[in-house]
């Protein structure tokens, strides 16, 4: 949560938020909505291939938020492949595949290089 605190004229703070506004860009989301399939493509367990080539991103603008949410179509069954992979899963025969964090330690680094190169926009003089 990020806490803003002002006393008087509240003009350099609508200045910061206006900048920070405009800022992000589509252009700059689509270059790291690509980073972050790539991520995840390469972290994800390979046994066919199949979940891992399936990845994709999507960027929503609606109502002066952006949204970028990375989607992966390999569903088997009902089953969405990414996610037991993620999570783990029961047999047939009544045992426990473990799962295995994959998906945050790809990502993060993607969500990091967006909020320190938004930081670094909002704050450049």
């Amino acid at each position: 949560m990020i806490t803003f605190r002002q006393k008087g004229d509240f003009s350099k703070l609508t200045k910061f938020l206006e900048r920070a506004k405009e800022v992000v860009k589509l252009g700059d989301l689509d270059k790291y909505g690509r980073e972050g399939v790539a991520a995840l493509a390469s972290a994800t367990p390979i046994d066919s291939g199949k979940t891992a080539s399936s990845w994709r991103y999507e960027i929503r603008n609606k109502s002066g938020s952006v949204t970028i949410s990375f989607y992966n179509s390999n569903i088997q069954n009902g089953v969405p492949i990414a996610i037991i992979l993620q999570y783990g899963h029961g047999t047939r025969n009544g045992g426990w595949v473990q799962g295995r964090d994959y998906i945050n330690p790809a990502i993060q680094p993607i969500f990091d290089k967006i909020a320190n190169e938004a930081w670094r926009e909002v704050t450049k003089l």
